[in-house]
């Protein structure tokens, strides 16, 4: 999944993207922001979501503060099952899901909507469904649509279900991902809160920590410390390009603050960057556990 990954506020029109998500947690993030985003802008959105009544989004989005009633009844908004959205006639029909939605562009732009969002789940692909095997022939033609720039799709991968080489071809049809907002980006270094499969919170760091910004990784840790459940903490560096001695002892100094049975869990830490920590004695830091990331053989 080498695709530029970006912010949700960062959608527009025009953007046919993926959202590979292990958690519940981190795909309710990305979806609330999306449709939150559309309705504020004028856009009509519709989710097509694997829960046929819909009651899972409508939740999410109630807890972020939407109306969906409201919307829903002004036409601004619309809950479909995936079933309804892609496997009308039980099989899935490459032309006719892409008619489909060049209909929903055309109508919310006639009946005078800033422009279209989609979002959809895409676990119904598994479900042995004919024609799913044309689902990679789908995401690419489908792109040709959302290039005319009228509309933007956020399409849902979880990660636990789709098999890793399968997954990787989908996700590689699109313009790129996207993931929760983040709570710091300065064009160097990205903190963008996730969760791991388990559902546990854990911040995601990508890019470089220096002396310039590790202050910001410091007030994330101590927010997530704060706020987050009283158990580890989790950091996953699978992004992080480079970290500063000053921002290892950061790391350092906060796991030895952590009350006895609280650690600071680094995961997917570069073993170059492990290396540093060992180096200097870090890793013997009460409370401080390194996960470095696997090397191929």
């Amino acid at each position: 999944m080498g695709a530029v990954v970006r912010q949700v506020r960062d959608v527009r029109p025009g953007d046919h993207l993926y959202a590979a998500f292990s958690h519940e947690n981190e795909q309710r993030e990305v979806v609330t922001a999306f449709v939150g985003d559309g309705l504020e802008s004028g856009e009509r959105v519709l989710c097509l979501t694997d829960d046929p009544a819909g009651e899972r989004v409508r939740r999410w989005l109630g807890s972020a503060g939407i109306d969906t009633a409201a919307a829903t009844r002004t036409g601004r908004l619309t809950l479909r099952s995936s079933e309804d959205g892609y496997l009308p006639s039980g099989r899935f029909d490459v032309d006719a899901t892409i008619a489909m939605l060049r209909r929903e562009v055309d109508s919310c732009l006639g009946a005078g909507f800033t422009g279209f969002r989609v979002s959809g789940e895409m676990g119904w692909a598994l479900r042995g469904a004919p024609g799913t095997e044309l689902l990679d022939t789908y995401e690419r033609r489908v792109t040709a649509l959302f290039d005319e720039g009228l509309s933007a799709a956020i399409c849902q991968y979880d990660t636990r279900l789709f098999p890793s080489g399968r997954l990787d071809a989908l996700v590689g049809c699109h313009h790129g991902g996207v993931q929760a907002n983040a709570l710091f980006h300065d064009g160097r270094l990205r903190i963008t809160p996730g969760s791991d499969p388990s559902g546990a919170p854990l911040l995601r760091v990508a890019g470089i920590v220096d002396q310039d910004n590790t202050a910001a990784l410091r007030t994330a840790l101590e927010a997530l410390l704060r706020d987050g459940p009283d158990d580890d903490v989790r950091l996953d560096m699978a992004g992080l390009e480079f970290i500063d001695v000053a921002g290892l002892r950061d790391l350092a100094s906060t796991a030895a603050l952590l009350p006895p049975g609280r650690r600071l869990r680094v995961l997917n830490l570069a073993p170059m960057l492990g290396e540093v920590v060992r180096l200097v004695g870090w890793d013997r830091t009460p409370g401080l556990i390194l996960d470095l990331e696997a090397v191929p053989a």
